[in-house]
C-alpha cells in the first residue's frame, strides 16, 4: 500500500481479483486504478512519485509510468523467472529492493500455480544504474514486508511462515550483513506481513490475524492495534503524516494518530530503461 501526497490519494491492492484501487481522502471515493493489475502486492512509491508493484500474477516488479505505461523493472534473476515478488521499498539511493516468496506460486488463488525455478525465497536489489538484479540475502522461509530503518543503515525484512522478523545492516556496497531475529511471533495467532517506521524509530508490523504490532527500536512490544479484520499492509500518510492507512481482508481502516510516520525519501532519478 502506498499513499502519494501529491494525489492525497492511497494505492491498495485486492491481489486475489486482479485490482488495483486508488482511494481519495479529500473525496472519500473509491477508483479503480488498474485492471487486470497482474496479482499485484507491495506497492511502494520511488523517489519521482511513480508506482512501484510486485506482480505475483505477471512474476515481476514493474513501475507505472506517470502517462500510465508500465515498465518491468526486475522478472528474473541470473536467467530465471522470480516466484512471485510480494513487497518493495525504494532507497534513497534509488535502489529498489523486494522480496520474492512463493505465495503467487503455490496455487491460482493470488497468482498461477507453478514450480519456482529459482528453488529459493530470497530478497533481492536493482541498481539504479544498470538494472542489474543482485540476490542479498536468503535466509528466509517466506520474506513478505521490508523497510530501511531511518538512517537507512539497516534493513527489516519479516518472514511470514519464519514467524519472525529479521534485521540486516547494510553495507556501502549494497550487501548484507548475515542479519540477527528483531522480533518473533510468540502468541501462536500473528503472522507478520507489511513493516513501517514512525519518525521516532518504532518499528509497525502487520500481523495478519495479530492486528498491528508497535516495536521499541531494541524489539521490545509497545502494543498492538487489534482490528477486526486479519491485517496486511500499513501505511503513514494525511497532511501530517499522522494518519495510519490500514489494509486488511474486505476493508481499508484508518485512524489518526499520537505519532508521526517516517519522512518520505528525497527526490531524484532512475534511468528510463
Amino acid at each position: 500500500m502506498a499513499y502519494n501526497r501529491r494525489s492525497t490519494s492511497c494505492s491498495c491492492s485486492v491481489v486475489a481479483v486482479r485490482t488495483s484501487l486508488r482511494w481519495h481522502e479529500t473525496t472519500g471515493t473509491v477508483c479503480v486504478f488498474r485492471s487486470p493489475a497482474g496479482h499485484s502486492n507491495g506497492n511502494t512509491l520511488d523517489r519521482e512519485g511513480r508506482l512501484i508493484s510486485c506482480e505475483q500474477g505477471g512474476r515481476r516488479v514493474t513501475r507505472t509510468e506517470h502517462d500510465g505505461s508500465i515498465t518491468v523493472i526486475a522478472d528474473r534473476f541470473e536467467g530465471k523467472r522470480l516466484n512471485s515478488p510480494n513487497d518493495s521499498v525504494v532507497k534513497s539511493d534509488g535502489s529498489i529492493w523486494f522480496s520474492d516468496p512463493d505465495f503467487g506460486i503455490t496455487s491460482d488463488y493470488e497468482g498461477h500455480r507453478a514450480q519456482s525455478e529459482i528453488g529459493a525465497c530470497s530478497v533481492y536489489r536493482v541498481d539504479p544504474a544498470t538494472a542489474e538484479v543482485r540476490l542479498v540475502a536468503d535466509c528466509f522461509a517466506t520474506p513478505n514486508g521490508l523497510v530501511f530503518s531511518l538512517d537507512e543503515r539497516q534493513l527489516y525484512v519479516s518472514d511470514t511462515r519464519g514467524g519472525c522478523i529479521r534485521v540486516f545492516d547494510v553495507r556501502e556496497d549494497g550487501t548484507l550483513s548475515d542479519g540477527k531475529v528483531f522480533a518473533e511471533a510468540t502468541d501462536g495467532v500473528s503472522r507478520f506481513d507489511n513493516l513501517r517506521f514512525d519518525d521516532e524509530g518504532r518499528l509497525w508490523a502487520a500481523a495478519i490475524e495479530g492486528g498491528v504490532h508497535c516495536y521499541d527500536p531494541d524489539g521490545t512490544l509497545l502494543g498492538r492495534l487489534l482490528i477486526p479484520e486479519p491485517v496486511s499492509n500499513i501505511a503513514f500518510g494525511g497532511p501530517k503524516n499522522n494518519r495510519a492507512f490500514i489494509t486488511a481482508s474486505t476493508s481499508l481502516y484508518s485512524l489518526v494518530m499520537s505519532v508521526t510516520g517516517a519522512p518520505r525519501i528525497r527526490r531524484g532519478t532512475w534511468p528510463a530503461g
